[in-house]
Order: C-alpha cells, then structure tokens, then sequence
C-alpha cells in the first residue's frame, strides 16, 4: 500500500495527499518507510516521514514510536539480491547431495535433519552477516540447536535451508530454500528456491512476485498470477500432515482432512510449505491451510511472495496472519471467506 497507514485507516486521504513518495506503516509504536529513490531520501524524508507520524499520533491510540525504520526501495532490491545469492548458493549444495547416500538424524519420530541442512544454514547465514552484519538473524537449525526465537522489529533474516527434508532424504525433488527478511516483524523480502526444478521465487513489498526473474504469464504484466477460481468444488487444496504422531493430533488431522474432501476438487500433501505458498502465488494450488508447522522460517519468504501475487495469506480462523504462531491459510481473496467456513465447520 503506497502513501497511506497500515493502521489507522480513518487517515489514509490525508497521508496520501501529504507524501506520495513513501510507504509507511505504524504498527504498535514502530514506524516503517520505504522510500522510493534515493532522492526523496536526501530531501529530509525523515522529518517528512515523522510529520506524517506526528499526524497520525494526534488521532491514534497507538503510543509514540519506540523505533524508526527508514529505507529506500533500492536498500530493499540490495536485501533481495543478497537472499538471491545466498540461495542459488545453497542450492548447488543441495543439488550436490540430492541423489547421494544422506545421514540422516532424528529430531523427532518423523522430523529429519541432514548434514545438508546443517552445511545450507550455515553458508547462507555467512553470507548474509557479511553483507548485512547489523541485521538479526533466525534459522530453523540454529532453534533447533539453541531454542532462540524472539522477532523483533529490527531488520530479521528468517532461514529455512532445506524446507522438505524429509523429501530430500527420499529423493523426491519438493525441496526448497526459503529466506524471508522481515521488518517491523512485517514480511517484506521474501526468496524460495527449488535448485531440484530449477524454480527462484522471489518478492519485494510494493515491487510484485515473480518467478525465475520474470512475471509469469497472465493479465497482469507486473506479477505473478494467483488462481481466478472462485468455487471450492473446484478447488485445488494443499495441506500438510506435520511432524507429530500422537493419536490425538493425528485424529483430529485425519478427521479435517474427511471434512474437506467433500468440499473440495482433490487434496495433496507436497511436504514443503514455502513451495506450497508458492503454488498459491502462481496458480498451481488454490488453496493452502497448514496449523502446527515448525516455525517462521517455514513461511516468511512464501507470505511475501504470496501477497506480492495479489493472494492473500491469513489465519486459519479468519484473522490477520501472524508470523509467530504456526496457523496459516492462503488463497486468492474470491475463495477466503467459503474457505474459512468450510475450516471452520471441519474443526
């Protein structure tokens, strides 16, 4: 959204009249903008961004900001080509180990993790630090190993290296790796590549989705094109069956699964959930919902992407998506609300 608040919506004119040149959002004391050229950032945009708070404080509940967050949309096409080499550089490593005899450890009874994962976090985190030491860093291995999650609304780099491990280990080529960069706790870089199909989803915020750098064909010359569907019937419908075995977890994801067939055209399970988004996002799938995934790092890249498409990502129940707890469903905006229905008559 360009030259208006994400919050407070009663100011949208107002801001959009005051500074076309910039995005912002205000979100729980923090203010975030992108600015468009580097030009408009030499014109003092910082003061013009905060008249702009100053405008939105007088009619707002939200508190004075703790935090300033101020890039150029040229800051944000640097992060994006910095995730882009990070990626195609895990790839190769992952290309590397595919059909090779892997060790494999447990992290749990069905939840793998391969010295491929271990060697693909690594590297891209490397990589990332050296160009953008400041940055905040979470990675699905590194959690794993320490039990560190906090987000903050400082610039975050949020890694899965090899997202499908366990298709990894089989051969079966839905493997991916997903990098997200979130600002303001906000995705807005988001980079999925699967080195296996040779496919590089990448999105900016403002700045459209794309895949292997280029739009993919349809109406729209600018981004991605999501699925026109319309009918759940005929719908295509993603979901996953996660890592947990307990009877009562499993019944309850057998027993949505029996509820949903009967809305639905068919069901798959990939076993990857930032390829799912990325199905959504270029009209494979119409419809994705997964609860008890592992963590951000499965859908920080794939949610940019998504909503970059013009799809739209949000909380199984309805609710404004949040990248810290592990419910999501995406679609396109025609099948949201008979698909959040249908959810919820399935719990």
């Amino acid at each position: 959204m360009v030259g208006s608040f994400v919050c407070g919506a009663n100011q949208k004119q107002r801001v959009e009249k005051a500074y076309q040149n910039s995005f912002l959002t205000a979100r729980k004391g923090v203010i975030f903008c992108i600015i468009k050229d580097e030009a408009s950032m030499r014109e003092s945009s910082t003061n013009k961004c905060m008249h702009w708070c100053s405008i939105f404080q007088a009619s707002s509940s939200i508190p004075k900001p703790e935090c300033f967050l101020c890039f150029t949309a040229d800051s944000l096409s640097e992060f994006l080509e910095t995730a882009v080499e990070a990626a195609k550089r895990a790839g190769e490593i992952i290309r590397e180990g595919f059909y090779q005899t892997k060790h494999v450890e447990h992290k749990g009874l069905v939840d793998l993790v391969t010295e491929t994962d271990k060697a693909c976090e690594d590297l891209i985190f490397n990589h990332l630090k050296q160009k953008h030491p400041s940055h905040k860093f979470i990675g699905e291995e590194t959690t794993a190993a320490y039990g560190i999650t906090e987000l903050t609304d400082e610039p975050t780099w949020i890694v899965d290296p090899l997202d499908g491990t366990t298709n990894f280990v089989h051969g079966f080529p839905f493997v991916c790796i997903s990098i997200g960069l979130t600002i303001g706790k906000v995705p807005t870089v988001g980079v999925v590549y699967n080195p296996i199909m040779n496919e590089l989803f990448t999105g900016v915020h403002g700045k459209g989705a794309f895949l292997n750098g280029k739009p993919i064909k349809g109406v729209s010359e600018l981004t991605i094109v999501i699925s026109s569907q319309s009918e759940l019937v005929k719908s295509l419908l993603v979901t996953e069956a996660g890592t947990k075995r307990d009877k009562s977890t499993v019944d309850a994801t057998t027993n949505r699964i029996n509820s949903l067939l009967f809305k639905v055209r068919s069901l798959r399970m990939t076993g990857s959930c930032a390829l799912n988004l990325c199905g959504i996002a270029c009209g494979r799938i119409d419809l994705f919902y997964e609860t008890g995934y592992g963590g951000p790092w499965d859908v920080a890249g794939g949610a940019v992407i998504v909503k970059e498409a013009g799809g739209i990502v949000y909380d199984p129940s309805g609710e404004d998506f949040d990248i810290t707890c592990q419910r999501i469903a995406a679609s396109n905006p025609l099948l949201k609300e008979a698909f959040v229905e249908v959810l919820q008559q399935s719990e």
